[in-house]
């Protein structure tokens, strides 16, 4: 019997993510959320953003856990989460208004993060947002001290995943019709990075 899963950290965060999604978000929006984990983020946006629908999507062996959270949470405005590997082509025919990811850009290999922002915007609609959660280094930078021994840990584990930099996320974004990224600072040396569609590729 599937253990409904729980990580901390998606409690820490939640509250400081929701103001930016209701600063980032209208009332209609349609957001898949990438890499959604336990599904604990898709609930508390859902239950406190009634209006907008919510796309969880993961690998496929993430999606029995995070349903015992929907199912718990009794939200409509919950869509059936899709099994979604973003390295692997095409993604589903869905189209979004934004997409969401929290701690995602740090932990998968570089090789997956061009696929990542390629997928976004293949679902995007024109001007779509695209707002990943997390650290990031500015121009080889870490922010902190503490990024920058998290970095180090990350690597020791798997040197395709580290804190990555804004600009070479840029870079890789606008070969996929987004603009710069705007950040918005957060609590323990994170941002937002907002990346909006500008241009079809």
């Amino acid at each position: 019997m599937t253990q409904k899963p729980f990580a901390p950290s998606a409690d820490k965060n939640r509250h400081d993510i929701l103001a930016v999604l209701k600063a980032e978000l209208s009332s209609s929006s349609r957001v898949l959320e990438l890499a959604s984990g336990t599904g604990q983020h898709a609930c508390y946006f859902a239950q406190a953003l009634p209006a907008v629908s919510w796309q969880p999507s993961d690998l496929s062996d993430k999606i029995q856990g995070m349903q015992l959270w929907f199912e718990e949470s009794a939200c409509d405005n919950i869509k059936a989460p899709l099994a979604l590997d973003i390295g692997n082509a095409p993604w589903p025919e869905v189209s979004v208004d934004a997409c969401y990811a929290a701690n995602a850009l740090h932990i998968i290999a570089w090789d997956l993060v061009e696929p990542f922002f390629a997928g976004c915007a293949s679902v995007l609609k024109p001007a779509g947002k695209l707002l990943v959660y997390g650290p990031y280094s500015f121009d080889g930078e870490h922010t902190a001290p503490s990024n920058q021994q998290f970095d180090q840990h990350l690597k020791a584990q798997d040197p395709l995943m580290g804190i990555r930099d804004i600009l070479e996320l840029d870079r890789l974004a606008y070969q996929h019709g987004f603009a710069a990224a705007r950040m918005i600072e957060m609590p323990v040396n994170n941002f937002v990075a907002v990346w909006e569609k500008i241009w079809e590729r």
